[in-house]
């Protein structure tokens, strides 16, 4: 499991450390361990050109330090001054070094003109700009600045790309995308939440020396938690106690989301699946699908929703829609997706993972605050978290909110960490995805895992399946769910080796 903590979190931890420490230890750690990440970047000791981006506070000061380590070993070192005030050791630390120091701000049309050039001809650009005491968004001095990074320079960013949310809630407008953000004792918010994950780039983490006691703010499942969390059969397993899930998915109209469905449900190892729904998805599924069975009975728990049309009005669609409420009022634990979402109309009494995308939430929370707040789809992308918690408030329910980085969040989830998953490629953004998510979902829900394990289970698995199902290249929905029982095995297997 990966863990980020608060930024106020890491902070008492470091304060802590430092009491029993020489002052300056702990930024010597820091910065020896990023100018030896910069280092393997340029590929060794020789004479790359560097540039760092100084503000004021002590990531800026680990940026000097580097730079200064940087320049000792042969590379051509420039800072770049974009605070009023820098690290006065470091900044002596630097010009004993070699470095040219220019105040890229304040100093002057020549200064702005020599720093502009050395960002266009840089190799690596070290960004110190801010830290983790920062707000959202940059300078439009700054961001003109950054324009003069040349696109072949690679970009590593000190403990956070400057100008994200060092919360990782809100959605800078401005600020540095990062190749690589090195950060220090462990990850925070900023570096695995969706708002500003997209500009971390590669996430190292270094250890100096300082352990984080409190509880995490955000995990995210890896890998290696797939063998303790995944539900494997015993000797004495039969089909009904590994978990009957039921599925109400399709229509007349959406007939291949209920096939993705199922097909993702059997192959995610679902004890028995039993589906409902109207002649056409039934003869698809009877046909490709044999191994599922017809028809109500008795399930562990549901999956509501993919393909589901609450607006046909035809004898099919209504009857379809009400299958749909009464698995969702049945009492059993319950996935909740696509047109189902259209049915929660409060709070929930039995364990629900409802799977929206943005445009699906802003539409549900639009609905269940009475139209008092309306909240569009730009709305929920700018601070995604803050909107998927008070979905989960309000309908007592765990949300996953899909996305690149996709969500997990439990209803009063303050005691809880929240769950960020980012382990699918880009190609997955397909019709039918979410099916097939959906399904493996609703498998690990009727094993009895919880719906925040079974969601952020599931978006790990769905994520890797797609990648699996055809690496580095196109993939569809189909594919990605026949693809799971070979990722599940293959994790199983990684962990016993």
């Amino acid at each position: 499991m990966i863990a980020a903590y608060a930024v106020s979190s890491v902070r008492q931890a470091e304060a802590a450390a430092m009491a029993g420490l020489h002052e300056g230890e702990l930024m010597s750690r820091a910065a020896s361990g990023l100018a030896g990440i910069a280092s393997a970047r340029l590929g060794g000791p020789g004479g790359r050109r560097v540039v760092a981006l100084v503000g004021a506070g002590n990531n800026g000061g680990d940026a000097l330090y580097a730079l200064a380590a940087l320049a000792r070993d042969g590379a051509g070192a420039v800072a770049a001054r974009v605070g009023e005030s820098v690290h006065q050791g470091a900044l002596r630390a630097a010009v004993e070094a070699g470095v040219l120091v220019l105040d890229a701000l304040g100093g002057g049309r020549d200064a702005a003109s020599a720093a502009s050039s050395a960002l266009g001809e840089a190799d690596l650009v070290i960004d110190g700009i801010v830290g983790l005491g920062g707000r959202p968004g940059l300078s439009p001095q700054i961001e003109a600045l950054l324009r003069d990074v040349s696109d072949r320079a690679y970009v590593l960013a000190v403990d956070l790309p400057s100008g994200a949310d060092p919360d990782g809630e809100v959605a800078a407008r401005s600020c540095v995308f990062a190749d690589e953000t090195v950060t220090f004792i462990a990850a925070k918010p900023v570096h695995l939440l969706p708002a500003t994950e997209p500009a971390v780039g590669r996430l190292t983490v270094l250890d100096i020396g300082v352990t984080v006691t409190a509880t995490p703010a955000v995990e995210r499942v890896s890998a290696d938690d797939v063998c303790r969390l995944w539900p494997r059969p015993g000797p004495a397993d039969d089909k009904y106690s590994r978990g009957v899930l039921g599925i109400v998915a399709g229509g007349q109209k959406y007939t291949g989301a209920a096939l993705l469905a199922v097909t993702s449900a059997v192959c995610s190892g679902a004890g028995m699946v039993r589906y409902v729904g109207p002649p056409t998805p039934t003869l698809l599924i009877r046909s490709q699908v044999p191994e599922a069975v017809l028809g109500q009975g008795q399930v562990q728990a549901w999956l509501v929703g993919p393909g589901l049309d609450v607006g046909d009005t035809s004898a099919g669609g209504r009857a379809q829609s009400a299958a749909a409420l009464s698995a969702l009022d049945s009492g059993q634990p319950a996935v909740v997706d696509a047109g189902a979402l259209d049915l929660i109309v409060g709070r929930r009494r039995t364990p629900t993972l409802l799977t929206p995308h943005a445009g699906e939430l802003a539409t549900l929370l639009s609905r269940l605050e009475g139209g008092h707040v309306s909240v569009d789809r730009a709305m929920v992308a700018s601070a995604p978290l803050a909107h998927a918690r008070r979905l989960a408030d309000l309908t007592n329910a765990t949300v996953l909110l899909k996305g690149a980085t996709t969500l997990v969040v439990s209803p009063g989830s303050s005691s809880l960490p929240v769950r960020s998953q980012a382990d699918a490629p880009p190609w997955l953004a397909t019709a039918g995805s979410g099916d097939v998510l959906a399904g493996l979902a609703g498998t690990l829900l009727a094993s009895g895992l919880s719906a925040r394990d079974a969601g952020s289970l599931a978006a790990l698995v769905h994520g890797l399946a797609a990648d699996a199902s055809n690496p580095g290249g196109p993939v569809r929905a189909l594919g990605v769910a026949q693809a799971i029982p070979g990722v599940v095995a293959a994790l199983m297997v990684r962990r016993s080796a």
